[in-house]
């Protein structure tokens, strides 16, 4: 399904801004942020839906918690790159629980995949057992995250926000 485009005002952006930094906010604090009565606020944030704005709502697992200490960023390359093998791949990727991210990418490396693991060893035997032994998958190369020092999620709202002053002048 297509979203449809729809244009967007100070206010939808403010709370499209508001909602990508707290998706739990109730649409009363909504409402106050920026500045309008509920209902109409529970209409637009409808309408962003609506429009595909906004894809989804979800928590942010630390997954540190849960034993997932290793996070791996795999770039594989693929023997074709036909459409119909590409997509093959993605599906298979799909059923994958152990990949969280997956771009399919131009340059050197077919796909980059972001993969968790509770250790080095589980990594290995997922990197054994079924990425290399998948269907067209030419090479490997696989890198360590040290450490994760930023996240944002979303896009960069400041510059939404600007490039709207910057056409209206």
């Amino acid at each position: 399904m297509t979203p449809k485009v729809m244009r967007l005002d100070a206010i939808d952006i403010q709370i499209l801004s508001d909602l990508q930094k707290d998706g739990r906010m109730t649409n009363v604090e909504l409402a106050k942020r920026v500045g309008i009565s509920a209902p109409p606020c529970l209409r637009r944030v409808r309408a962003l839906e609506d429009a595909g704005y906004i894809k989804s709502y979800h928590a942010d697992i630390d997954p540190q918690l849960l034993g997932f200490s290793v996070t791996i960023f795999a770039f594989v390359g693929l023997s074709s790159q036909k459409d119909n093998d590409l997509r093959a791949f993605e599906a298979l990727v799909e059923s994958w629980p152990e990949v969280r991210d997956c771009f399919m990418l131009a340059g050197d490396s077919d796909f980059l995949l972001k993969i968790v693991a509770r250790n080095w060893d589980e990594y290995q035997q997922f990197l054994s057992r079924k990425l290399t032994t998948a269907p067209n998958v030419a090479q490997v190369k696989s890198s360590l995250a040290v450490r994760h020092s930023k996240f944002e999620a979303g896009v960069p709202m400041e510059v939404a926000v600007e490039q709207r002053r910057k056409a209206a002048e």
